[in-house]
């Protein structure tokens, strides 16, 4: 097909659609790619709502989850096989750069809302996997980075505590002796902030507490850097975040073991870990 063809062929109604759909045809429904159709559920009601995730269609997605509990379905089960097998869809569309950060944003608050409906009908907060204590470095005002690793714990299952920006390494303690958190992450935007990660893992040593891994990142943070501290891995991506969790979790994984292992965990190849 020539240009002047593919320019005659697209009419004004059809302006904002890309030149390249009309010549290849449309792009492929999420729901169509292979690692998708193995996540997503065959059963209904749990497929139509997990489709309403994948989607990013909130309205739907709360609709239909109220009228499943109103017909008698378990909350615990809606959560497990319709919303977090959405999310789940999602996130491996994000990794194959399907998706983006609107995609990711759009579709975790689908499903948080939709497993807030599912929360009043148990009358407490759902299970978690288990607790993360999330924090920005002291002296740090850019929170970023850190919003989002919260947005992909609590959309993977985990209760993600936000400690907020510029936290004291003693506020790290202190949450650590409060919450017993199985993974720590923590964000740094400058070079000059960045320096606050020795300090809590000196911080934690001295109160006699360890975690199983604290997972460093940010802008101004480099994995040569992290690597001098024992309890610390560096975190490249956000989204790596909840799979370093589960590691951690499921396989009683250490620091020690993600830094070996961390392209395997995290299921894609990752150059900064590359031998």
């Amino acid at each position: 097909m020539s240009y002047k063809d593919l320019e005659d062929k697209i009419t004004q109604d059809k302006i904002a659609i890309r030149y390249n759909v009309v010549a290849e045809g449309a792009a492929m429904k999420a729901e169509d790619y292979p690692e998708v159709k193995e996540i997503l559920p065959t059963e209904e009601p749990f497929r139509k709502i997990a489709l309403e995730i994948l989607y990013e269609d909130k309205i739907n997605a709360l609709k239909d989850v109220k009228k499943s509990l109103e017909e008698g379905y378990s909350p615990i089960e809606l959560i497990n096989n319709a919303l977090m097998k959405g999310i789940d869809a999602v996130s491996t569309l994000y990794t194959k750069g399907v998706y983006f950060l609107p995609d990711l944003m759009l579709a975790g608050d689908a499903m948080m809302e939709s497993v807030k409906e599912c929360e009043k009908v148990l009358g407490r907060k759902s299970d978690t996997k288990g607790t993360v204590v999330c924090f920005v470095a002291e002296g740090d005002p850019h929170d970023i980075g850190k919003n989002l690793i919260l947005m992909f714990l609590r959309a993977g299952g985990f209760e993600a505590i936000d400690l907020g920006r510029d936290v004291a390494a003693q506020r790290v303690v202190e949450a650590v002796k409060e919450y017993d958190p199985l993974f720590m992450t923590g964000t740094a935007l400058m070079t000059t902030t960045m320096t606050a990660f020795p300090k809590v893992v000196e911080a934690l040593k001295e109160a006699g507490l360890e975690v199983p891994a604290i997972g460093c990142g940010g802008g101004a943070v480099r994995k040569d850097y992290v690597e001098t501290m024992d309890m610390t891995v560096y975190g490249v991506e956000a989204y790596h975040t909840p799979k370093l969790a589960d590691a951690i979790l499921t396989d009683n994984k250490n620091w020690e073991d993600l830094r070996k292992e961390y392209s395997d965990i995290v299921g894609e190849f990752v150059s900064e870990y590359a031998s």
